[in-house]
């Protein structure tokens, strides 16, 4: 559409009425041709049109007023993508982000209106709004007048260092989100002091300074994700679980994966389970001299830290005097958008393709891959908003320690994450007693009696609270002895909020109860100020036993520190 604006008035004409109602006519045709090959109802079709027909002409009739002195007299578009004044001051710009917006209301509205199985229905829902974000007007620069403002003022070298950011993320193999040269991992992310004591092909543990001249004789345990580094929890001193925990008193150990490769590519989940999670505890009992230690696991890393404490259960063995889970799925029947990914035929072709099935017997899923999958889910804050920002206007995005963790990807064993992906997504398994073997064992995670934590956030996309929550009707064995807490945010923003800044709230039950239907308990729980991490040390130190001498030294006679923390797994690249 071709279109000139009038500088003393701020009006907007077309040069060519013909051209204009032609133009406008095929953007109509383009939003019903693009859906035309779904099941929508009739009625709800027609209404769809109606309104739409009604809405863009009001906005082309607001357009062709000749009188526009200001930029109030058009309605300015809420979205933060279109916030900025050079969006509101070029008529041209102003109608087609409104056209833009009104495009893809109707067409997820249209979506919405899809009749079918509510699988398929999300599916649509989430293929549709993929397409509507990478067509926002934003992102290109013929179209983005922010973006040609930048480059006029800084006469083109704002494009010339947006290429110049471009080359270097083809070149890294990921887009920034963050100023990658600021971190580094052991100078100003994971600086807790600690010294690496075990390592075997798969993790290296870590066992932290004591920060306190007390310790309780129970040791804790920690298990993060393997699909993320475990410095999540030590980003910097004032927002590091890890360091919260060893000043409150705790002997802490933690795992840190090995990022994999080619060497572990055919390792699968019993390996995970037996030659990481049982081992790290039996390597914790042997340097403290304690039988029974407190354990934490976070989203996967409870996944596999539960499946440990289920074998073991099976042999007899409750090592664990308490077990916290944070943002982590055991029973898999409520799954969020995740759930849109799987069904039979793509588990099998990662069977085919990764798994045992395949030639060589495994190969690598690469980190890269999770880490898109990730961001994708939050397309215009993950992936848009830094196309923008880093290619079209050139900026340099301002240096974020979470969002370098983030990008900061690992890769997985395929027959480790095949087996995962079937057991857990695809056919819930894992949460049925019996069902599964694991390390010759069946998994039976009602076998598991120690006291259990379970933490869910409010706003997780990727664990959602309620899929959360089930886990405290699966651990029957925990029964009477189970807390729930929710906290506000999103799946690391709820978890990492430190007590100091204040920020965000928490719900706990009023009673101890734990029914069946989540929503039943929310309508009961109380709303708290602040970081949910002050009630988890209350409850953890109830489980930690009397306070003995602090370790002088990293380790025991048979366990000599290896190296500094964070030591050298955490520093492989993917």
């Amino acid at each position: 559409m071709k279109a000139t604006s009038r500088a003393a008035t701020g009006a907007f004409t077309p040069t060519d009425p013909a051209d204009a109602a032609k133009a406008f006519g095929s953007t109509v045709g383009e939003i019903w041709k693009s859906m035309s090959g779904l099941n929508l109802p009739l009625p709800v079709v027609s209404k769809l049109q109606a309104n739409y027909l009604q809405q863009a002409t009001d906005l082309w009739n607001l357009n062709l007023r000749e009188a526009n002195p200001d930029a109030a007299a058009a309605p300015k578009a809420a979205d933060k993508r279109f916030a900025a004044q050079e969006w509101a001051k070029n008529p041209a710009s102003a109608y087609i982000a409104q056209m833009y917006l009104l495009n893809a209301r109707t067409l997820m509205e249209m979506a919405d209106a899809v009749e079918g199985d509510a699988k398929t229905k999300q599916r649509i829902r989430f293929a549709v709004q993929q397409w509507v974000d990478a067509a926002s007007p934003s992102n290109y620069l013929a179209l983005n007048p922010e973006a040609q403002r930048k480059a006029l003022e800084t006469k083109g070298e704002s494009i010339g260092q947006g290429l110049k950011h471009l080359w270097n993320d083809i070149q890294q193999g990921h887009l920034s989100q963050t100023d990658e040269s600021v971190f580094e991992v052991g100078r100003n992310v994971a600086t807790t002091e600690g010294a690496v004591v075990f390592e075997n092909e798969l993790f290296q543990l870590i066992e932290y300074k004591p920060l306190t001249a007390k310790v309780y004789e129970r040791p804790v345990l920690f298990v993060p994700p393997c699909i993320n580094k475990y410095y999540i929890m030590d980003l910097q001193p004032e927002n590091s679980l890890i360091r919260y925990t060893v000043e409150q008193g705790h002997r802490l150990f933690v795992i840190s994966w090995r990022n994999a490769d080619e060497s572990i590519a055919q390792y699968t989940w019993d390996q995970y389970i037996e030659d990481a999670a049982i081992r790290a505890i039996r390597e914790v009992q042997d340097i403290t001299g304690s039988e029974q230690l407190n354990t934490l696991g976070f989203c996967v890393g409870g996944t596999i830290l539960a499946t440990a404490l289920s074998v073991l259960a099976a042999r007899g063995e409750q090592p664990a005097t308490s077990v916290t889970l944070l943002t982590t799925l055991l029973d898999f029947s409520n799954t969020g958008v995740l759930d849109l990914f799987i069904d039979e035929t793509m588990v099998q072709v990662r069977e085919m393709t990764l798994g045992p099935q395949s030639p060589g017997g495994g190969s690598l899923l690469k980190g890269q891959e999770l880490a898109s999958t990730f961001s994708f889910l939050r397309p215009n804050d993950l992936v848009w908003n830094y196309v923008v920002g880093n290619y079209l206007k050139g900026e340099t995005p301002p240096p974020f320690d979470l969002l370098y963790w983030n990008s900061d990807s690992t890769n997985l064993p395929g027959p480790m994450y095949c087996w995962y992906l079937r057991n857990t997504y695809h056919e819930n398994n894992l949460a049925k007693p019996g069902k599964v073997t694991v390390c010759g064992e069946k998994i039976d995670l009602g076998a598991i009696k120690a006291p259990t934590y379970v933490y869910a956030s409010r706003e997780d996309h990727i664990v959602p609270w309620d899929g959360a929550y089930q886990n405290t009707q699966v651990l029957t064995g925990a029964k009477g002895k189970i807390r729930f807490v929710m906290g506000a945010s999103g799946h690391i923003a709820g978890v990492i909020n430190p007590p100091a800044k204040g920020k965000r709230s928490h719900w706990i039950g009023t009673t101890n109860a734990v029914p069946a239907d989540p929503k039943e308990w929310f309508a009961k729980a109380k709303e708290h100020p602040g970081s949910w991490w002050t009630d988890w040390a209350a409850w953890l130190k109830s489980h930690a036993g009397k306070q003995i001498a602090a370790p002088k030294g990293y380790g025991n006679r048979s366990h000599k520190a290896i190296e500094p923390a964070p030591g050298r797994y955490v520093k492989q690249k993917a």
